[in-house]
């Protein structure tokens, strides 16, 4: 079988001396559409702008970023410079902020292609307004000479991943891609997000913290808490049966759409500080099941059952998860 498209080993990452990323180890396919969950704060994004060589100077990273074999940790600027938006394309949750303001839409369209494919003039001009046509962005030769302001949020966005597919990467990282818009302009840029991967069998990891989201979208959850993975497995499976006690509480507090009302169990306490990490398993402060034994030292990943991995001293996979959130079973 071919190896992964990605595959990261041990990634940590450190800011001031205070750990924020504890040993991560994700692998993606082509193809793939991976999600990451979890609270804010528990190193999701942070891990893939590690991966890609985007966090400022202070941060000490460690571990290992590969792409078809080829190390990006570490990597000369020129080789990360092909690699980010040419291979690997990065959208953001809020458009607005990484388009430029002064710029019309049509010219930072350009520049990505020129950069990515070495396309200038009438030749990048129509191959702008191509992109757009491919988002579903409605009159596109004329919102080539809008700026940024004169579009909607959902506008914006579908121009932040017109400019993604411009390198037409191997894979894209969507981070919260739909968390500043509306419902059912984010159930569009799904939608888009999942037509594009079908079209061009580019993989996705879609970097969220709406476990609804993650449903209908991706094949593969990997939960992160306190700057680790600590439950890995197909979406579905996750959904029917969580196996660690935070993906469990991730899921008991989502409101259910049909049967008697109930009150939502939220996970009491918080995500604990980096530089106050708890002794042994980050989450056994907030756990209902936790013991002394949680403290004696780090759980790793383990194999709960084929394909399903957790990070507990005694994982369980009771189906109450199916019970309180049938709706977020995958089609």
């Amino acid at each position: 079988m071919a190896g992964p498209l990605v595959e990261i080993r041990g990634l940590a990452v450190s800011f001031d001396g205070v750990p924020a990323l504890r040993g991560v180890d994700l692998a993606v396919g082509r193809g793939e559409a991976v999600a990451l969950v979890g609270e804010s704060g528990c190193g999701k994004s942070v891990t893939w702008l590690a991966a890609l060589g985007l966090l400022p100077a202070r941060a000490r990273v460690s571990g290992s970023v590969r792409l078809e074999g080829a190390e990006l940790l570490g990597a000369a600027p020129a080789t990360l410079d092909k690699v980010r938006g040419g291979r690997v394309a990065m959208i953001f949750q809020d458009p607005a902020s990484s388009l430029n303001p002064v710029h019309r839409i049509g010219r930072q369209i350009v520049e990505a292609l020129r950069l990515h494919r070495g396309l200038d003039g009438a030749a990048a001009r129509e191959a702008a307004r191509r992109l757009l046509d491919q988002v579903g962005m409605p009159d596109a030769r004329r919102r080539l000479e809008a700026y940024p302001h004169e579009l909607s949020g959902g506008q914006n966005q579908r121009v932040m991943i017109a400019m993604a597919l411009a390198g037409q990467p191997e894979l894209l990282v969507a981070d919260e891609p739909t968390t500043a818009l509306d419902v059912t302009i984010q159930a569009q840029i799904l939608e888009l997000l999942s037509e594009i991967r079908r079209d061009t069998g580019m993989a996705l990891v879609l970097v969220s913290h709406d476990l609804g989201v993650v449903a209908e979208t991706c094949d593969r959850v990997c939960v992160m808490y306190a700057g680790r993975i600590v439950e890995e497995t197909a979406a579905d499976r996750l959904f029917s049966g969580p196996a660690h006690p935070y993906a469990q509480g991730l899921l008991a507090a989502l409101p259910p759409m049909q049967g008697p009302r109930r009150p939502l169990a939220a996970i009491p306490g918080g995500v604990p500080e980096p530089w106050a990490m708890p002794p042994g398993c980050a989450f056994a402060p907030r756990c209902p099941k936790a013991s002394s034994a949680c403290e004696a030292g780090v759980p790793g990943l383990a194999t709960v059952s084929p394909g399903h991995r957790a990070a507990c001293i005694r994982p369980f996979a009771p189906a109450v998860a199916a019970a309180r959130a049938p709706e977020l079973q995958p089609a």
